[in-house]
């Protein structure tokens, strides 16, 4: 066996469970305004808590989908999958994202990720497939986002 299998037939235990949860981050205007200046993504919905107040069925401006999915960054470092000798890892995608509902201004979201499966990917690395879900603090019906995210991971020999 190679060591990429030996490693996979250790964690095997996870798939299917809670690998990581994160802290909740707050998304607040600035938050907003700092996403719609870098993307350009600078609708009203957005950028205009004047005109959301009268004019969304929101009440208030929302986050854009991808903000909400950027926040995955920082979240993943709650994830804890023991896969030892890791040289690097890299963001390899998504294989699903769906986008369930808006995030309101001053709302708070975290990630919650379960280890979906992991698969070889050439004789020293593996590709991690975590189901996510962005959750929004007090919003026990639906999260905000849900998706499949890969990460390639090399390890050492």
């Amino acid at each position: 066996m190679s060591r990429v299998t030996d490693i996979i037939a250790e964690v095997h235990h996870l798939f299917g469970h809670e690998v990581g949860l994160s802290d909740w981050i707050r998304i607040d205007q600035q938050k907003i305004d700092d996403h719609a200046r870098t993307t350009g993504d600078n609708s009203w919905m957005h950028t205009d808590p004047e005109r959301t107040a009268s004019e969304s069925p929101f009440g208030c401006t929302i986050a854009q989908s991808f903000l909400v999915l950027s926040c995955l960054t920082d979240m993943v470092a709650a994830v804890r999958i023991p896969i030892p000798g890791i040289v690097y890892r890299q963001n390899y995608g998504f294989d699903r994202v769906r986008i369930v509902q808006p995030v309101r201004v001053n709302g708070r979201i975290r990630g919650r990720f379960e280890l979906n499966r992991i698969e070889p990917k050439g004789p020293h690395g593996m590709l991690v497939h975590l189901d996510v879900s962005i959750e929004i603090e007090g919003d026990d019906i639906a999260p905000a986002a849900v998706a499949e995210w890969l990460a390639y991971v090399r390890v050492g020999e």
